[in-house]
């Protein structure tokens, strides 16, 4: 596409008859002005304008021993205040370099406030300050934006430090384009009659405007590579070029002759080629290559000529704003990607006329739990996607095709799930593994005790994945509990799937396995520790027949071996301890180990 242009500015990129426009030295920078292109190679450095030093801002000293190889300087001011950028573009095989001063005089440059210094490993075609116009948004290449005031003035140093150039060109960028399309620069630095150098594309109309006051003829001439030539019939004061050259004016006026020269170029006009859909699987995360769009874009034109970007509206790529990068995040659904196709020697020069549409088909995400358990008491489950999307469909290994399926057998159940979009088909499967769980059971509880802090441990003959807990406590996955105090406490344990829940009360009381009844003052009595933490505690003992032997509270200081005043023989003993419960029922606790030794 062809903007509509009546004068911009360009110093040719390739042409055999261009004039190299190109300063070695600051003190003949180039005085450049507008949003243009501005083409030049450079063969050497001129004189050293850094006087040996070995840095400058961010450049070193080059092979050359100068921070300078082969160089380029250009001037610009400021008649507008914004954001401002630029891009100088080169061959991806060539290594450039730059630094942007904020000076009006090369004598007082000072540090550069914009510097790059990267070599050129990765290939690029771009550095400058701004955004990389190829949607790169992590070149190392591009510094940050510039904000200007008017009447500000900079020079810029542009140098080749790999000895190979074959040219580069400028190209301004930045919003302050958008609120001063034709004024942003100060083109008044630019002191020639005709004005600075003149980019077109194709097609265009270029008028090249002599009016001299006083003027009493006007001849005009063109150089096309064999010498200025005379035009013939081009006598008025402005005069209309419809091709490439180096066009010279010479002005008859009373006090003398005036000659200006300019050159003119017209960059092609890109033509993008047909592009064809995209229709893929989409996943999470999952990142189009854009950069593979490339050459049905370009349809065989010269990549080092045209460069191909890719926007999200109509109206970003007519404007060439806001490029997609090029490793694009794509979201599920169809989208519209806009092409435009540029000429890299002149931006004006472009056609954004195509699009495509990328249909991203979503693979199903399969969300739900590869595990399930059925609890023995129910018998029965449901697995699978329990919130379905419509478009999709579902096929089981039982051979069902609903969403989701009720099973009551253990084992493993695979479930394909596909999406169907204008002939593309995603799939995904996951496969259920199913367990039963049966009901937790306390088998039993071992109580070690005879300390102020005691351990307790819950025993279950139950096959599942248990949790259990002590009192108000959290639930655990150890089935012990160490540091238990004396006293009555609730045990509990649960099937981990919610399958049921079960408890107990026990007590934690200390007694002696032995006591020795023999008179030297060690172990005389048996007594139960912690029966004051208990509510009217009972203790009975009796002897392997059932005979009742004593019967203890509280209050008791213990059995001395006696009964009816008589020693009983060294044997072991039974006892039962009960007590008044929370429902006010006398209770026998359980889980104790109710015997004992007495030994003589």
């Amino acid at each position: 596409m062809v903007k509509s242009v009546v004068r911009t500015f360009f110093i040719l990129l390739v042409c055999q008859f261009a004039q190299s426009q190109v300063a070695q030295d600051c003190s003949d920078a180039i005085p450049i002005c507008n949003n243009t292109p501005v083409n030049g190679g450079t063969n050497g450095y001129g004189m050293d304008d850094f006087y040996g030093d070995a840095t400058t801002g961010c450049l070193e000293q080059t092979v050359s021993g100068s921070i300078e190889s082969n160089s380029a300087w250009y001037r610009f001011r400021t008649s507008a205040a914004g954001q401002l950028g630029f891009n100088i573009g080169h061959n991806n095989t060539e290594d450039w370099d730059f630094a942007l001063y904020k000076a009006s005089d090369c004598n007082t440059l000072g540090d550069p406030i914009r510097c790059n210094f990267f070599d050129n490993s990765e290939g690029v075609s771009f550095i400058g300050v701004g955004e990389d116009p190829t949607g790169n948004a992590d070149s190392v290449h591009f510094e940050d934006w510039l904000q200007v005031e008017a009447g500000e003035d900079y020079y810029l140093f542009i140098n080749n430090f790999s000895n190979v150039n074959s040219g580069f060109s400028i190209q301004f960028t930045g919003n302050i384009w958008t609120s001063n399309p034709y004024d942003a620069l100060d083109c008044s630095i630019v002191s020639n009659l005709l004005g600075p150098p003149v980019a077109a594309c194709e097609n265009e109309s270029v008028f090249l405007d002599a009016t001299t006051t006083g003027a009493t003829n006007y001849s005009w001439y063109v150089n096309q590579g064999n010498g200025y030539q005379q035009i013939s019939g081009a006598t008025a004061a402005n005069y209309q070029v419809t091709s490439s050259g180096q066009y010279r004016v010479v002005v008859v006026t009373g006090s003398g002759n005036i000659i200006s020269d300019v050159q003119v170029g017209f960059n092609p006009v890109p033509v993008t080629g047909n592009i064809s859909d995209e229709s893929f699987c989409q996943t999470s995360g999952i990142l189009f290559d854009l950069a593979s769009k490339d050459n049905e874009a370009l349809d065989g034109q010269n990549p080092s000529e045209f460069m191909v970007s890719y926007h999200s509206t109509q109206t970003d790529a007519v404007s060439g704003i806001n490029p997609l990068p090029r490793q694009y995040l794509v979201n599920p659904g169809q989208e519209t990607i806009y092409v435009r196709t540029t000429s890299l020697a002149n931006p004006n020069c472009f056609d954004a006329s195509e699009n495509f549409v990328m249909n991203a088909v979503e693979t199903p995400d399969l969300n739900f739990n590869d595990q399930a358990v059925i609890c023995e008491a129910v018998g029965i489950i449901s697995i699978g996607e329990m919130y379905p999307d419509p478009n999709y469909t579902y096929a089981w290994s039982t051979g069902e095709s609903t969403p989701n399926i009720t099973v009551s057998q253990e084992g493993e159940y695979t479930v394909t799930v596909t999406h169907s979009s204008n002939g593309t088909v995603c799939e995904a499967s996951k496969t259920v593994t199913v367990s039963i769980s049966t009901m937790p059971v306390i088998s039993s509880i071992d109580i070690e005790d005879m300390s102020a802090n005691n351990t307790v441990t819950i025993n279950t003959d139950a096959l599942g994945e248990y949790e259990f807990r002590l009192g108000d406590g959290e639930y655990q996955t150890s089935n012990v509990f160490e540091g238990v105090p004396p006293g009555i406490h609730k045990v509990y344990m649960r099937d981990l799937y919610g399958c049921g829940e079960v408890e107990d009360e026990i007590v934690v009381v200390g007694f002696l396995a032995i006591f020795s009844p023999n008179g030297d003052v060690l172990n005389e009595t048996w007594q139960i520790e912690g029966l004051s933490t208990l509510n009217s505690p009972i203790v009975t003992i009796y002897d392997r027949y059932g005979k009742l032997i004593k019967q203890m509270n509280e209050y008791d200081p213990g059995w001395d071996g006696n009964f009816n005043g008589k020693p009983l023989p060294s044997t072991d003993y039974w006892f039962k301890l009960s007590y008044i419960g929370a429902d006010g029922n006398r209770t026998y606790a359980k889980y104790l180990q109710s015997h004992f030794s007495l030994r003589r």
